[in-house]
């Protein structure tokens, strides 16, 4: 069993307990359940910049621990001051230390989208996804067969979350269709091994129609991995461990920022 398919099963007895402590109606009552959502589609699409979504995470498989001094809500409003584009929050307890109380929590201060990171496998992770604050969130391929991509979308849109659909190999694509999944991820880490190769964005770039907004995530450290990304289709990278193994986040985040305008 791989690291993917381990996180898959215990997603599985997390959706059980879900499922007993929500029924869809209860999240209606929520706070963030009932407002507009922030588009991440449209903020990408109106920018000639590459734009950058700012992950928080505190630990993941691979690494362990990534920042010691971790407080989500610190980090939340650096990366608001700084004007990222988006903000990706992980949610996943056992895994990456992450809590969907730190996506409600950063939520009340939010001014631009925000991503629920996790491994979404039902409904129930989608409405609460809304209930808690968030504005798109993250299906996996690798994760989902062709039917639950498509219905876990639609339920999504019907909520008004937008969807960041993200894959790792090419053989994933004949699972998409385009007319509803317009916002791709291409994740540069194999999530069977956790290698990272960057040149998977531009494999599967190469691929996607001319009107799909592509995001390249993971292992983007350095200027010359934004120039390479440059080379590709990709509009948008998602940023986590670079800054959060940095020890000065803001100084991290404005040399990304530098890298990623058209005018450097």
């Amino acid at each position: 069993m791989n690291i993917l398919d381990e996180i898959i099963e215990v997603k599985k007895e997390e959706v059980k307990e879900l499922r007993k402590k929500y029924s869809i109606k209860s999240f209606s009552e929520f706070e963030f359940y009932n407002l507009k959502s922030i588009s991440l589609f449209d903020k990408i699409k109106s920018k000639d910049d590459i734009s950058i979504i700012a992950e928080i995470k505190k630990a993941s498989p691979s690494k362990g621990i990534i920042r010691e001094n971790f407080n989500h809500f610190e980090i939340a409003e650096i990366y608001f001051k700084e004007s990222v584009d988006a903000v990706s929050v992980l949610t996943d307890k056992k895994f990456f230390m992450g809590s969907i109380n730190f996506l409600n929590d950063i939520a009340k201060i939010k001014d631009v989208p925000l991503l629920r990171k996790d491994f979404i496998i039902d409904e129930y992770q989608i409405f609460e996804a809304k209930a808690f604050g968030a504005d798109i969130v993250l299906l996996i391929c690798e994760a989902l067969s062709k039917s639950q991509i498509k219905d876990l979308t639609l339920i999504a849109n019907e909520i008004g979350l937008e969807v960041l659909l993200e894959l790792h190999s090419q053989d994933q694509l004949e699972k998409i269709n385009f007319e509803i999944n317009k916002l791709i991820g291409a994740n540069n880490r194999n999530l069977k091994d956790f290698s990272v190769d960057l040149s998977t964005t531009a494999k599967i770039s190469n691929q996607l129609p001319k009107d799909i907004i592509l995001v390249s995530e993971s292992g983007i450290k350095g200027k010359e991995d934004i120039d390479y990304l440059r080379k590709t289709n990709a509009s948008a990278v998602l940023v986590g461990e670079q800054f959060m193994s940095s020890k000065n986040i803001q100084l991290s985040l404005e040399a990304m920022k530098d890298w990623c305008s058209n005018e450097s």
